[in-house]
């Protein structure tokens, strides 16, 4: 029967600590950092996902990003009262009326007018085009 003799190494929250401030390092590879301190690049990465240390701290305060996010309440103009009814005969189509979509890549360009009656018909195309 084989008996594996070597003991298995323990490693102080100092030390891991040391390593978790070389990964964190800009450039730098975890599994150069294991290697060039004789460990195994599996082990680097537990102690990164925060199993066997504790979790290194950022040296950053916590920012706004970093914090839950707040309902905003916005405050929106008043809607206009409703006008005169229209004839039928010519309707007249304002800006007001339409959804005015503009797309540039590179030099080229396209613009697409879309009338607000159909504003749902408008939103499902915009997201077959964007997806």
């Amino acid at each position: 029967m084989y008996v594996n003799r070597k003991q298995r190494r323990r490693h102080s929250a100092q030390f891991k600590a040391q390593v978790l401030a070389a990964c964190a390092e800009p450039g730098a590879s975890i599994a150069a950092v294991a290697v060039s301190l004789k460990l195994n690049d599996n082990l680097v990465h537990q102690w990164r996902r925060g199993r066997g240390a504790n979790p290194v701290s950022p040296a950053t305060p916590t920012t706004v990003a970093d914090s839950t996010p707040q309902f905003i309440a916005l405050s929106l103009p008043s809607p206009s009262p409703p006008s005169a009814p229209r004839s039928t005969s010519a309707p007249a189509v304002t800006d007001a009326e339409d959804i005015r979509l503009k797309f540039k890549r590179g030099t080229l360009g396209v613009s697409v007018t879309w009338p607000v009656s159909a504003a749902a018909d408008c939103a499902a195309w915009l997201r077959e085009v964007l997806r």
